[in-house]
């Protein structure tokens, strides 16, 4: 079976990634499963670039298949932050507990329309002969007045899709790769990989 490294050692993202690739005929190797340990810092100024960043470092080692994605959520009413920065945004070490409670004190007294944000995931595959191919994908909602939710990781917990629905936290894993920013640029960057 060939080999696929998603550059990431998030296991939560390893379940989402595998779920959406399984049909692909790959095997689908976390960082640390490929034995593969970098450092690469992320100094791209778009999700695109981070993303590219972290493919080729791991092609580098590897010389096989990589996928890496840089995600994160944009908030309108604070400038798009924290953007770029979103798994650094009040220090990597800080919990999205504390995180999130720090966006929604941000918003507070900002009415629901004017809570307008997207999740955007961004891929970068690039293959054994080192061609690159990048795909964006967004999720768009509003930052909640509250923290909701049990599922999912991240800022999933204030970010919803609609309104009055459940938060992104309060979706089953099926529902949330179905209409999220990541599945949706899974499913894209599938179509490269078949």
């Amino acid at each position: 079976m060939k080999k696929l490294i998603f550059a990431t050692s998030n296991e939560e993202k390893m379940k989402e990634i595998r779920a959406i690739l399984a049909d692909t005929g790959y095997e689908i190797l976390s960082m640390a499963q490929a034995g593969i340990q970098t450092d690469t810092e992320e100094t791209g100024q778009s999700f695109e670039e981070n993303a590219q960043i972290k493919a080729q470092a791991v092609h580098r080692i590897s010389h096989t298949l990589v996928l890496a994605d840089d995600s994160g959520l944009e908030i309108d009413y604070l400038n798009r932050e924290p953007g770029i920065y979103s798994s650094r945004y009040m220090g990597e070490d800080t919990s999205y507990q504390i995180k999130n409670a720090k966006l929604i004190e941000r918003l507070q007294g900002v009415p629901m329309q004017q809570r307008t944000a997207r999740f955007v995931c961004a891929i970068a595959a690039v293959f054994e002969d080192g061609r690159c191919v990048t795909i964006r994908e967004t999720m768009e909602g509003y930052i909640g007045y509250e923290s909701c939710g049990e599922h999912g990781f991240g800022y999933d917990p204030i970010f919803y899709i609609d309104p009055k629905g459940p938060s992104n936290a309060q979706l089953s894993m099926e529902e949330k790769n179905r209409l999220s920013h990541r599945g949706k640029a899974l499913k894209a960057i599938k179509k490269e990989l078949l």
